[in-house]
This record gives structure tokens, C-alpha cells and sequence, in this order.
């Protein structure tokens, strides 16, 4: 009883993945790095891409390891970043103390990533280096936003959409519908009803819930399959 209460309080995945599942993180976000390396350090000199890196390391970590979370979605990982570049080079200009002004972007960041419907949680990492990175980021200025920042970001979603599509348990962005397999019983369709339902109750939580809707109302057709256990 301790040990499942305090699996719960840690917040421990419940949810395991095979192998063949890890080894196809583990290399995708190794090529995204790659990548994301070559691209910052040929926009900024060492330090300067160093700061972008930690930032987009982070949602290399989402995009191979969650694929098919909301947060890992192409429009949240390009637009996250964007306006959270942007608001970041804002509020350093204008902002005269810079701890305060990276608390500001970062908060910021938080909200206009809420009201666009692209919460990316390493957005906030890319407003604070606009404001922390150094002489390098700020003097590209607005230029930032667009060269490293939405070219890394670029790159690792459509990087991301190659290499999940080449493994049929995997499928980015997560509307792609992976494969059916013959051996796979069909899934019963969930009804309009239904759908309008499980929405309703998700947003009367008024908290973001970390589950796409395809795999959330997958679960509920799963559910209505199967028998109640008393």
C-alpha cells in the first residue's frame, strides 16, 4: 500500500514501452541533435548556440519520446517557439532589468502560448535564453525569431515526420492514422454524442490534459468494449 501511494505522489508513468519503442527515441532525438547543433552554431558563435541547443534538446525529447502528445504536435513546437522567441527579444528591449525581463518573457510566453492553443514547455526555455543568451542572440535581434529559432524548429518537426513514419506503431503529427493491421479487431466508432461528452468533461477539468483527442477517445471506444469488472 505505501509503495502505491507513493508511486502515485512521485507521478510515475504507468505506461511502458518495448525496446524497439526506446531505441526509436533514443536515435531520432540523436539525428534531431545532430541537426539542431549544425544549424545553431551556424547562426551563433559557441556560446550563443550552445543556449539554443538546451532549449530545442528539450522538445527533441517530446517529439521521439512522446510523439503523439499534444504538447509534441507540430503547430506546438513551431509557434511555442516563435512567439515564445519573439516575446523573449520584446521584453528584452524594452524591459531594462534583464532578471526581470526573463521573468516576464517567460510568464508572457505562458499565457500567449495558452491563448494559441500551442503550449510547448521548452518555449519557455527559448524566451529566457532571448533575454539570458548573451551579446550574440541579442544582436540579431527580431531576426532571432526567424534564424535559429523557427529554422531548428522547422527542421526537427519535419525531421520528426520522417523518421516516425518509417515505424508502423508510430504515426507524427498524431492525426496521421497508423496502419490497420489485419490481425487488429476493429474499433468501434465513438458517436458525436459520445465525443461532445468526453470534450465536455476534459474541459470541465480547466487544466491541460496530456493526451491527444484521437488516443483519448480511442480509449473510451477500447472501454465500451470491454466488459464491466465487478
Amino acid at each position: 500500500m505505501f509503495f502505491q501511494v507513493l508511486h502515485r505522489w512521485l507521478g510515475i508513468e504507468i505506461v511502458e514501452v518495448s525496446l524497439a519503442e526506446r531505441v526509436v527515441s533514443g536515435a531520432g532525438a540523436t539525428l534531431a541533435m545532430l541537426l539542431l547543433t549544425g544549424i545553431s552554431f551556424w547562426a551563433l558563435p559557441a556560446l550563443g548556440a550552445l543556449a539554443v541547443i538546451a532549449s530545442m534538446g528539450a522538445s527533441a525529447v517530446l517529439l521521439f519520446a512522446v510523439p503523439h502528445g499534444p504538447l509534441s504536435q507540430p503547430w506546438p513546437v513551431i509557434a511555442g517557439h516563435g512567439f515564445s522567441a519573439f516575446i523573449g527579444v520584446l521584453c528584452a528591449r524594452w524591459v531594462p532589468h534583464p532578471v526581470l525581463a526573463a521573468a516576464c518573457a517567460v510568464g508572457l510566453s505562458i499565457v500567449v502560448m495558452q491563448q494559441a492553443k500551442c503550449i510547448h514547455p521548452p518555449g519557455g526555455a527559448t524566451a529566457f535564453m532571448a533575454v539570458m543568451g548573451g551579446t550574440a542572440i541579442h544582436q540579431l535581434g527580431y531576426a532571432f525569431v526567424l534564424v535559429p529559432v523557427l529554422l531548428n524548429a522547422l527542421g526537427m518537426v519535419l525531421l520528426a515526420v520522417g523518421i516516425n513514419f518509417a515505424f508502423h506503431w508510430r504515426r507524427y503529427p498524431a492525426a496521421l492514422k497508423p496502419p490497420a493491421s489485419p490481425a487488429a479487431p476493429v474499433e468501434k466508432a465513438v458517436s458525436p454524442e459520445e465525443h461532445a461528452r468526453v470534450l465536455a468533461a476534459v474541459r470541465s477539468l480547466d487544466s491541460f490534459v496530456d493526451v491527444s483527442e484521437e488516443d483519448l477517445l480511442r480509449l473510451v471506444a477500447l472501454l465500451q468494449k470491454q466488459p464491466a469488472r465487478h
